[in-house]
């Protein structure tokens, strides 16, 4: 009996896990067997095959990276998402307003996906990678695109809740409906915004979700 997929599509899973391996940065042949759990066989013709596409590359150590062809792959999918493409300039107020880390995550099956990180100028800092999947029972972002109501200040806050030391509020863009189509949100150490960063940073993150949400809405 056959092992269930994630999309009923055996080798595509495979492929894309070990694509979603090098996510985290280069690795050799026997760290990918143990990321994807695969036999060394399977892995190093996955690699080979993804490699023929430009999806995967070797570096000049040997390592296994993501290849080059996902730049300009990665570049139409962002302009693709409208969200996206409005959401930066307002981003990048919000980063130099509060200081601190910034992000736009949009759900994605069980999951949320950060689609734009911009990093805080301080030296100790929260660091999300664009395209990064994270869980959705955990952060406040994940609770805004859960559907979770926000509070009377139209954001939510959590400290330590998916990383220890780490807090964050974040406030939804929102649909012609009212659903949350994507989350903003403003991370940072507890130690410098503290275990209740909405009030710090809560209004600046509403501000910026609800210009997003009316630029998409043009």
């Amino acid at each position: 009996m056959s092992e269930p997929t994630l999309s009923g599509v055996g080798v595509l899973d495979k492929a894309m896990a070990v694509v979603g391996a090098l996510e985290a940065g280069p690795r050799t042949l026997t760290e990918l067997i143990d990321g994807t759990g695969f036999s060394r066989a399977t892995t190093h013709r996955l690699a080979q095959a993804l490699s023929a596409h430009g999806v995967v590359r070797r570096d000049a150590e040997g390592r296994y990276v993501l290849g080059t062809r996902l730049i300009g792959l990665g570049r139409q999918a962002a302009g693709a998402f409208p969200v996206a493409t409005v959401a930066e300039p307002v981003l990048v107020a919000l980063r130099d307003d509060t200081g601190e880390s910034v992000q736009l995550y949009v759900p994605e099956g069980d999951g949320r996906r950060c689609i734009l990180a911009l990093d805080s100028p301080h030296e100790l800092r929260t660091i999300v990678r664009p395209g990064a999947l994270l869980p959705m029972a955990h952060g406040s972002a994940g609770r805004v695109l859960s559907g979770e109501v926000v509070g009377s200040g139209g954001w939510i806050e959590t400290a330590g809740d998916r990383q220890a030391g780490v807090a964050s509020v974040s406030a939804p863009v929102c649909d012609a409906e009212g659903t949350a189509i994507a989350a903003v949100s403003v991370s940072g150490p507890i130690d410098r915004i503290g275990r209740s960063p909405g009030r710090r940073h809560g209004a600046a993150v509403v501000a910026a979700a609800d210009e997003i949400t009316a630029l998409t809405s043009h």
